[in-house]
């Protein structure tokens, strides 16, 4: 009996076949599985996530198929996961590239993801996020650069489907609420593929257009892909290029679109549009009765105010009897005066005695009161003052000046008695 040991313990090999005598084992037939899954490769595959859980870096999900109960393990490791879309989660509808993973050890089957990617209203969805990213830091959705609306617009203009409800309630609200109120309605497409160029063209020509004061972009609702026009990149860069206040109404409240961000007012819908951008008639004229009422209470007010001020300063003993002002003025300009006179004569008397006492000195040093006294003033022809007897030689013409009257003499010389003067002749002679 000479069979394999394989036989004789009733376990076969994974090379041969497996029976019931020769089973093969547990391990060889996980093997076995793993070498001919690993041989399938990668595949793209397209489905919606029923599961998304993270866990140590790694995600662990579900994808499902999109019309078939089937459903796949997937494993996103941490290195792949850092290259996958931003926002991905449960509900996303992905196209996969996947790679079946057959665990050896637990027996289970899962799929590696090696790649991932939105797909349909997902894919559309991440490239609108970018293009928000994008315009978002560009600072076209910046609250500094959006424009007031005039208070009252003479002119509007209006962008919207010929015949639509939405123009038809902008028309409808806003000339119930000022009934003079013009528009300038341009008709465009506001959905499809002539949205974009149509809509974008009345845009401009209504913002070229000096007469209008701001400019509506209405729309009564719709889904989402319909309103995708209203989120082109072109459409948004030329409502931020408008110089007139521009005025968003698509009426979609879950997916704005990114005209809503960059025109200068969001209206929820063409009705509400209507009453933020025209005032009611009816609400100023009572803001203006109120306002009057006001003004004619505060003018009253001060009027009575002044009144009362008046009055009171009528009031004032100064005003009620004014002469008491010039009496005591009188009297004390009386005081004045007769101190000044009083001033005045002291004054006066001074200066008079100082100019006797002047007048005193001045003739005490007169010459003429030296002459009166007996003395005489001799000088020469030549007029000098002989002040010494030599002075005058012998046969000298002299003048002799007396106290009244002048003489002529002639000198006859010095005598011996000249010098025998005393002291006080000598100083009357120098006088």
């Amino acid at each position: 009996m000479n069979e394999p040991s394989s036989v004789a313990s009733g376990t076969a090999t994974a090379a041969s076949p497996s029976t019931a005598e020769q089973p093969w084992p547990v391990a060889a037939l996980s093997t076995k599985l793993k070498e001919y899954i690993d041989r399938l490769g990668s595949v793209w595959v397209e489905g919606e996530i029923a599961q998304w859980g993270v866990s140590g870096g790694n995600i662990y999900g579900k994808l499902k198929d999109l019309s078939a109960e089937a459903t796949v393990s997937f494993t996103v490791w941490s290195s792949v996961r850092s290259r996958l879309p931003d926002g991905l989660g449960q509900g996303d509808r992905v196209t996969a590239l996947v790679k079946a993973n057959w665990w050896v050890k637990g027996g289970s089957l899962t799929m590696q993801v090696l790649d991932m990617r939105r797909v349909g209203l997902g894919d559309l969805l991440e490239r609108l996020e970018r293009l928000r990213r994008t315009l978002a830091a560009e600072g076209l959705f910046d609250a500094a650069r959006k424009r007031p609306l005039p208070f009252l617009p003479h002119c509007i203009g209006l962008v919207t489907g010929k015949d639509s409800d939405a123009e038809k309630d902008v028309l409808r609200n806003a000339q119930l609420r000022w009934p003079s109120v013009r528009f300038r309605v341009v008709h465009a497409a506001v959905q499809g593929d002539r949205a974009v160029g149509e809509v974008t063209a009345a845009m401009q020509t209504l913002d070229a257009d000096p007469e209008v004061d701001v400019i509506i972009v209405a729309r009564g609702g719709g889904d989402f892909q319909n309103l995708l026009p209203f989120s082109d990149e072109g459409l948004v860069r030329a409502a931020a290029a408008c110089t007139t206040p521009l005025v968003s109404a698509i009426g979609h409240e879950n997916d704005r679109p990114l005209l809503d961000e960059v025109a200068d007012l969001r209206a929820s819908t063409p009705t509400d549009a209507a009453k933020r951008v025209v005032p009611d008639v009816g609400d100023e004229l009572a803001r203006v009765q109120q306002a009057r009422s006001r003004m004619l209470s505060r003018v009253t007010g001060a009027i009575s105010t002044e009144v009362d001020r008046i009055q009171a300063i009528r009031s004032r003993p100064v005003l009620v009897s004014p002469s008491w002002i010039i009496d005591s003025r009188a009297e004390e300009l009386t005081r004045y005066v007769a101190r000044g006179a009083e001033l005045s004569q002291r004054l006066i008397e001074r200066a008079t005695s100082d100019l006797d006492e002047r007048r005193s000195h001045l003739r005490a040093l007169s010459p003429q009161r030296t002459l009166d006294r007996g003395y005489a003033i001799v000088q020469t022809d030549d007029g000098a003052v002989v002040r010494n007897a030599t002075s005058a030689p012998a046969g000298a013409q002299l003048r002799i000046t007396l106290a009244a009257g002048r003489l002529t003499a002639r000198s006859e010389g010095a005598s011996a008695a000249s010098t025998d003067l005393s002291p006080a002749d000598h100083a009357e002679e120098r006088t």
